[in-house]
C-alpha cells in the first residue's frame, strides 16, 4: 500500500483575528502529507522546495513516513511563499503576497520507486501538471483524487477538463463547483461535473461541512462546531490528506467507505484549524483522531420512531 501526494511545499505568513505568524510551513502537499501519514505510509511526496526550506522540515516528513525522493531542492531559489489575511468570519481572506519563487520551476517527476503506487493526490497546482503526472504512471492506481481552483477555471480551463476525464474523485468547493458547472443548485452542480469524467465529487463547504456525490447518490457530513478556530489554512488540504489516507489504509473505494473517509476528513481539518499553520498536526496522536472521529459520530446519529 502506498500513496503519492503531488503539490507544493511552501512557506506563509498568516494573519488572522487571533494571532500572526511572519514565516510558518505550508503548502497543500505539506498539509495533505501530515494528515494522511496517520493511515498510510510511505506517502512518496512529489514538489519542490528552494534553499531556504528548512531540514528539520524534511526530517520531521521523514520520520511520519513520508518519502522525499520526489522533492526537488532548487539551489538558487526561494520556497514558494504566501502570505494573507483572514477575516472575522474566517471565511474569507485577502492575499496579501504570493511569491512562486521555485514553483515556476515545478516539473513533477514520478521517480521509479513510486510506480505500482494504489491511490494518488494531486494537489491543487497547474492541471497541465497535474495531467503529467497522471501520464507518467505506468500502472493505473486504484483510485485518482485530484484538488483544483477557480483559478484554473478562469486560466487553463481545457486543461483542466483533459484532466477531469482522467481522475476518479474532484475535490472542489461549493462556488468552484457553481462555476465550473454553471448550475446554481449543488445537486444539478454534482450531475454536470460527474458528466465531465469524475465517478465521485467532494464539495467542501467549509464551517458547514462536506457533501459526497456518487451518480444519485448523496451524503452529507457536517462540520465539528469548534469553540475555537484560530487559522483555516491548509484545512482543506488537510481534508483531502485525512480523506485519501483512510481510502489507501483500507483499499477500499466504495461509496460507504468514502462516506467514513468525508467523516475522517473532516476530523483531521477540524484539528489543522486549532493552530497556525500544520503545528497542530504534528502535535495529534491516534488517541485523538479516534476520539474526534467519534465526536463527529455521536453529531450525526440519532433514534427516531416514526409515528
Amino acid at each position: 500500500m502506498s500513496l503519492i501526494v503531488v503539490g507544493s511545499m511552501a512557506y506563509d505568513a498568516i494573519e488572522t483575528p487571533f494571532g500572526k505568524t511572519d514565516w510558518i510551513v505550508g503548502g497543500a502537499a505539506t498539509y495533505a502529507a501530515y494528515a494522511a501519514s496517520n493511515f498510510i505510509r510511505p506517502i512518496n511526496q512529489v514538489s519542490i522546495v528552494g534553499y531556504d526550506f528548512a531540514q528539520e522540515e524534511m526530517d520531521e516528513l521523514t520520520r511520519r513516513g513520508v518519502n522525499l525522493e520526489g522533492v526537488e531542492i532548487v539551489s538558487d531559489k526561494k520556497s514558494f511563499f504566501w502570505s494573507g489575511r483572514y477575516h472575522m468570519d474566517m471565511n474569507t481572506r485577502d492575499t496579501l503576497v504570493t511569491d512562486l519563487n521555485v514553483l515556476t520551476d515545478f516539473n513533477p517527476i514520478i521517480p521509479e520507486s513510486y510506480q505500482g503506487s494504489e491511490f494518488v493526490m494531486l494537489g491543487n497546482v497547474l492541471p497541465s501538471l497535474q495531467i503529467s503526472v497522471v501520464q507518467q504512471l505506468k500502472i493505473r492506481p486504484k483510485l485518482i483524487v485530484m484538488d483544483t481552483m477557480n483559478f484554473w477555471m478562469d486560466n487553463a480551463l481545457p486543461d483542466l477538463k483533459k484532466l477531469l476525464t482522467m481522475v476518479d474523485v474532484l475535490l472542489v468547493n461549493d462556488s468552484e463547483a457553481r462555476q465550473l458547472s454553471g448550475q446554481f443548485s449543488l445537486v444539478k452542480a454534482a450531475k454536470e461535473i460527474q458528466k465531465m469524467g469524475p465517478q465521485y465529487l467532494v464539495i467542501k463547504k467549509g464551517e458547514h461541512g462536506a457533501l459526497l456525490f456518487h451518480g444519485d447518490q448523496v451524503f452529507f457530513a457536517p462540520a465539528l462546531p469548534l469553540e475555537e478556530v484560530f487559522d483555516p489554512t491548509g484545512a482543506g488540504d488537510t481534508f483531502a490528506g485525512g480523506f485519501i489516507g483512510h481510502i489507501a489504509q483500507t483499499r477500499d473505494v466504495s461509496f460507504e467507505n468514502m462516506k467514513t473517509a468525508i467523516i475522517v476528513g473532516s476530523a483531521m481539518a477540524s484539528f489543522c484549524v486549532e493552530k497556525f499553520g500544520p503545528t497542530r498536526l504534528k502535535e495529534i496522536t491516534k488517541r485523538d483522531i479516534d476520539g474526534r472521529i467519534r465526536q463527529f459520530v455521536d453529531l450525526v446519529n440519532f433514534d427516531i420512531e416514526l409515528v
